[in-house]
């Protein structure tokens, strides 16, 4: 039996320059009918008990969605960590689970295979795995471990898998489904996604 996903926030982290994009605002970029950040919400918001986005930009569009909105509390686009960061200063939630705003494939097991992995094994994080590399944005984190990060970011490293080197790691396999982490970096794959959806 699924145990209740309960003192979790899931948080989208939809705070990039979307510089493969052209700029764009990747979240807000349509698949079919709706924005990528809205196939996101669909899949994940049924996983937890909270859901906030990470956003640097477009904040009032963001709003439609009626999720609190939290923008980095560092300048200039430091990358997923210093959204986490923030997210984690600003949610009362012991965990947060991260999913990335232009991964719209979201399975409806994600969070509960990270937490049973990180049970199991006793870690700080759980971060998913497609068998043959690491995707670090798919994790589950205390957030006991924000003075950590914190201090991370404040030496002006980046690297998120360096940072998670740093604790108890759980990598956790979904080489089962591995679409899992098909995401949207250019027009041109939005819109193979969307033939591909549309035949399937």
């Amino acid at each position: 039996m699924n145990k209740h996903p309960n003192n979790i926030t899931a948080v989208i982290l939809a705070g990039g320059q979307g510089s493969r994009m052209g700029g764009r605002d990747k979240g807000l970029i349509k698949l079919g009918q709706h924005p990528l950040i809205q196939h996101v919400i669909n899949a994940i918001s049924l996983q937890v008990d909270q859901l906030v986005i990470n956003a640097n930009r477009n904040a009032e569009q963001y709003q439609v969605f009626g999720y609190p909105i939290i923008a980095d509390s560092m300048d200039s686009f430091q990358g997923p960590l210093a959204g986490i960061l923030a997210s984690m200063q600003q949610i009362e939630t012991d965990n947060i689970v991260t999913v990335p705003c232009d991964g719209p494939l979201l399975p409806k097991d994600l969070v509960q295979r990270l937490i049973d992995a990180r049970e199991s094994e006793q870690s700080e994080i759980a971060v998913a795995h497609d068998g043959k590399r690491l995707q670090p944005v798919y994790a589950l984190i205390h957030t006991r471990l924000e003075p950590s990060l914190r201090a991370y970011l404040n030496t002006g490293r980046r690297k998120i898998d360096s940072w998670y080197a740093q604790h108890r790691v759980s990598y956790v396999d979904f080489s089962d489904i591995p679409e899992t982490f098909i995401n949207i970096n250019t027009m041109e794959e939005r819109d193979q996604l969307q033939a591909e959806r549309r035949t399937a």
